[in-house]
């Protein structure tokens, strides 16, 4: 399928951790840095996927895989070893 014959949420939750997906924390929580409620901004990014902005943040997202691409965060590339994902149980909300 190709980026834009999937049609793309509204918006989305990034979640940011300090390392792969399952990384816990101390208390044996998955560790979360920073969550962002990112909107789309009707562009498409140089990933060929819809691009996102809000709180800070900045992706371009695959809505058939959910996969969060080319992340900035204020402005600034992820520190090295950090993942962006998407919440869990957010799907986002897919326009009428």
């Amino acid at each position: 399928m190709t980026p834009a014959s999937h049609p793309a949420p509204d918006r989305y939750t990034v979640v940011l951790r300090p390392g792969p997906p399952g990384v816990q924390d101390a208390k044996g929580h998955d560790a979360v840095v920073r969550t962002a409620r990112v909107e789309a901004t009707g562009a498409t990014g140089v990933s060929g996927y819809p691009r996102y902005e809000g709180e800070g943040v900045q992706a371009e997202i695959d809505p058939e895989s959910r996969a969060v691409e080319a992340v900035t965060v204020d402005g600034e590339e992820l520190p090295y070893g950090w993942t962006a994902q998407l919440a869990d149980d957010d799907p986002g909300r897919r326009r009428t």
